[in-house]
């Protein structure tokens, strides 16, 4: 078209304009994320965005491979959080705090899980958790043996 009719300019737009879509279709598209850095990057980018279905997604892959990962499951309670799923937010929470002790005191100043603030599950889980007895410091008095 556009060499057989150059005087047609505005044919040439057209056929220009067809022609960027035509590749924009056919450029290869962006992998999804296959590690679990690129997992929880995704994730964060996300829950960011509002998108907490594809952030649970994401982060239930990362979960799969590395159930022990204190930081996807505390970004899997935030994402329930935002979805006003109390039960399963908690149940996340709760994992990461016993996997990362940290994980409270950020829990506690979080503002993505302000939905949860008036949950009583998700109050018990900040609770600090007894202080276990630290051992004595004192050194047993020791006797002088009789020569």
């Amino acid at each position: 078209m556009l060499r057989q009719y150059p005087e047609e300019k505005e044919l040439h737009e057209r056929v220009r304009l067809y022609l960027n879509i035509c590749q924009r279709q056919a450029a290869p598209r962006v992998a999804a994320p296959q590690t679990i850095d690129e997992r929880l990057y995704a994730a964060t980018l996300a829950i960011n965005g509002g998108q907490y279905d594809q952030a649970i997604g994401h982060l239930r892959l990362v979960r799969d491979e590395d159930p022990d990962n204190d930081h996807a499951l505390y970004m899997l309670a935030v994402a329930h959080a935002q979805r006003n799923e109390p039960a399963e937010a908690v149940a996340h929470l709760e994992r990461a705090i016993a996997l990362n002790p940290e994980n409270r005191a950020l829990a506690r100043t979080d503002p993505d899980l302000e939905p949860l603030r008036g949950d009583e599950a998700f109050r018990a889980a900040l609770e600090a958790p007894p202080s276990p007895p630290r051992p004595s410091l004192k050194r047993p008095l020791k006797t002088r043996s009789a020569r």
